[in-house]
């Protein structure tokens, strides 16, 4: 009997693996320093992320199966893991000072970081539904421990469990629809599944039509689509604030990354059964986002409510499953990343120790007080809101139009109607900064040198994008040519 071995090529997971190997170093190094200077330990992470950066760069452009065509180096996965490689590298220098003020500086921190980043990676480059689900568990499991690092705290630890509750039970849908789909094509390679579909005659397989549902399920939880957002609002507030922020963006990027793979490439020939219900999800979804977000005092749960209505901005996008549709959300996706990392950016530096300084009416005055602090927080949430010339303003014009262009001309204007609904709760707080009396005494706040790198970072991302748009939409058109 001859033993087939597949080929192994190691290049075509450079970026993975170097940002796996920083890991375990950290883990390593954290050992022997001393609890009080970890900052080692966050100098290895940067620069392992810089590297897996340069390895991403490299890759451009050679699309090519690898291992047994379980992973699929392209264009579009390379896009996605460059966005959550820059979310990684932004709440890492955001984690520096702030776990230094609240104690809780641990090597283990970062290294938890880099993990849940290569398991975001596996998800955008997976070509097979279990290597896929293999990521998303890499990645959940890092965030679930995360979400509780301040174990002291009550809320934190009441954030974790309820996010790991939640997300088993999403794990579970989304294993089940990924052996419903096995059983009605007899593959779990997405290629397969596509071929399948276009070659079947009868695709009205309940099996089928069952596992498309559970993965719409599984894949809904991660992105926070309503109905499956409970657990967003709570975990976003318990959590700590720059593990909400890498949360916010990193785990809804690689949700998305896969979503759109297994939706838009692999399930396409099953677009009329699904395109109607994503409609749906997706008029829900930003519509109660952004009515909830309107009742929030706490500025993270309102970011949490954002949160949830943004994804379903980026569902607009799948529903249109064009070219620009597709690409739209590429770009959608990188300008989030950095006017919601620069929003909590700001949150964390005005925060106390203990979390405090996180209800609206506590920002009363700052425009007065801290003027460039209200100022980098004005602009993330005109960006946020979709007001030109920022780079949300940008994404939403693209989102829109290629529905538009598509003939959902009635889902568009919903979006419209929501974005400038999402106005009122986002310009609050620009009301509040500079136009309410201070209600509390201000207290000097710490402009830590990583602080100050992520939030330049993040400010010239929100209006470079919004001001010279065309570069990163030509980049997002080149990452789609060759997908799969």
């Amino acid at each position: 009997m001859d033993l087939a071995i597949p080929s192994i090529d190691i290049a075509s997971l450079g970026p993975e693996l170097i940002l796996s190997i920083a890991a375990i170093l950290v883990l390593m190094v954290s050992v022997f320093l001393p609890k009080e200077r970890k900052d080692p330990a966050c100098y290895l992470s940067l620069l392992g992320i810089l590297f897996a950066l340069a390895s991403s760069v490299t890759l451009w452009g050679k699309p090519k199966y690898a291992f047994n065509n379980m992973i699929y180096v392209d264009n579009f996965g390379l896009f996605f893991n460059m966005v959550v490689l820059i979310t990684a590298g932004i709440a890492i220098l955001m984690s520096i000072n702030y776990l230094k003020e609240e104690g809780m500086s641990h090597g283990e921190f970062f290294a938890l970081i880099l993990f849940a980043t290569v398991g975001m990676m596996f998800m955008a480059i997976g070509s097979n539904l279990i290597t896929i689900f293999l990521g998303l568990e890499t990645m959940s499991i890092s965030i679930y421990v995360l979400a509780g690092f301040l174990r002291e705290r009550d809320r934190s630890n009441e954030s974790a469990l309820k996010y790991l509750l939640l997300g088993a039970f999403s794990s579970a849908f989304l294993l089940y629809g990924i052996a419903f789909i096995y059983g009605a094509t007899g593959t779990t390679d997405l290629k397969g599944i596509s071929v399948f579909l276009s070659e079947a005659t009868y695709l009205n397989d309940p099996m089928l039509l069952a596992g498309t549902g559970l993965l719409l399920v599984g894949f809904g939880f991660k992105i926070a689509a309503v109905p499956f957002h409970m657990w967003t609002p709570d975990v976003y507030e318990g959590a700590p604030t720059s593990v909400t922020a890498f949360m916010s963006v990193g785990v809804k990027a690689a949700a998305f990354a896969a979503f759109v793979r297994v939706f838009s490439y692999s399930l396409w020939n099953l677009q009329p059964d699904w395109v109607l219900l994503m409609w749906i999800l997706a008029v829900l979804t930003m519509t109660l986002g952004n009515i909830a977000a309107i009742a929030q005092t706490n500025i993270k749960r309102m970011l949490a409510y954002s949160s949830i209505a943004h994804a379903g901005y980026i569902m607009v996008g799948m529903v249109a499953s064009s070219e620009l549709g597709i690409s739209s959300i590429l770009f959608y996706m990188l300008a989030y990343a950095f006017m919601n990392l620069g929003a909590f950016g700001v949150i964390i530096v005005f925060e106390r120790k203990g979390e405090k300084n996180l209800d609206i009416e506590d920002y009363s005055g700052m425009g007065f007080k801290y003027p460039a602090l209200a100022l980098l927080m004005s602009i993330f949430l005109f960006s946020l809101a979709g007001i030109p010339p920022t780079a949300g303003f940008v994404g939403k014009f693209y989102i829109f139009g290629a529905a538009v262009k598509e003939g959902y001309i009635w889902l568009a204007i919903i979006g419209v109607m929501n974005s400038l609904v999402s106005v009122y709760y986002y310009l609050r707080v620009t009301v509040v900064m500079y136009m309410n009396e201070p209600v509390k005494e201000f207290t000097g706040i710490t402009w830590s040198p990583s602080m100050v790198i992520a939030l330049i970072i993040a400010v010239i991302g929100t209006l470079l994008i919004g001001i010279l748009p065309s570069p990163y939409l030509d980049l997002a058109k080149q990452s789609i040519l060759l997908m799969m």
